[in-house]
């Protein structure tokens, strides 16, 4: 029983630097959380970036959470504008926040329709995985960040630790339809205030985990 004891405390060493160079990740939606709501926003002149956005996501990205964006966009399925066009709002909106410190490790766009086949699409979880897969991230020790419910299904479907509403964008009227859905969500006012709740009712508990 001693020898099984020692093969067992051997598996496990081998299995725990694995599990600890796994991270925790915040997904976040672009339009109504990041930035205001513009009913199939194209042009990067047009962004509007929330007031304290810059240093909500400083303050995640400092304590070690990495940064996505996962947004649908249904506008290029709907031939409104291209995906060119969404891609050069991104990068505006990333630039810009760039000057704030914030650095998104990847930005994932569904581009098609709601009647259209969609690999991605929320609230499909598909990019949370496909982001766990490539940057090694712990979804149970993630989250997700959005103003829709479909939002928050995404975080669910991928086991997230919590999806947060926030009430900017579509986000009170989401609670106010749905609120027989949100017993699961987080609600707060908007970005800054999720990160203040992150940083403080969860986050600190995963850090004390490491380092116990």
């Amino acid at each position: 029983m001693r020898e099984f004891g020692k093969q067992f405390n051997s598996i496990l060493a081998g299995i725990q630097p694995h599990f600890a160079g796994m991270k925790p990740a915040v997904f976040l939606d672009r339009d109504g959380t990041l930035i205001a709501e513009k009913n199939y926003l194209s042009r990067p002149e047009d962004v509007v970036i929330f007031p304290g956005a810059g240093a909500a996501l400083k303050r995640l990205s400092d304590a070690g959470l990495l940064l996505f964006i996962v947004s649908n966009q249904s506008g290029v399925g709907r031939g409104y504008f291209t995906l060119a066009e969404v891609e050069r709002v991104n990068e505006h909106l990333a630039h810009e926040l760039a000057r704030e410190g914030v650095c998104f490790e990847k930005i994932y766009v569904a581009p098609e329709a709601p009647d259209e086949p969609s690999r991605g699409r929320k609230p499909s979880p598909q990019f949370l995985f496909d982001a766990r897969d490539e940057f090694g991230l712990d979804l149970a020790e993630s989250y997700m960040i959005g103003d829709k419910l479909i939002d928050l299904e995404c975080g669910w479907n991928a086991g997230v630790k919590k999806s947060i509403l926030v009430r900017t964008g579509y986000g009170a009227k989401a609670e106010a339809e749905a609120a027989g859905q949100l017993q699961r969500a987080v609600i707060v006012d908007g970005l800054s205030a999720a990160a203040e709740w992150i940083l403080k009712h969860e986050f600190k508990s995963h850090n004390s985990k490491v380092t116990n």
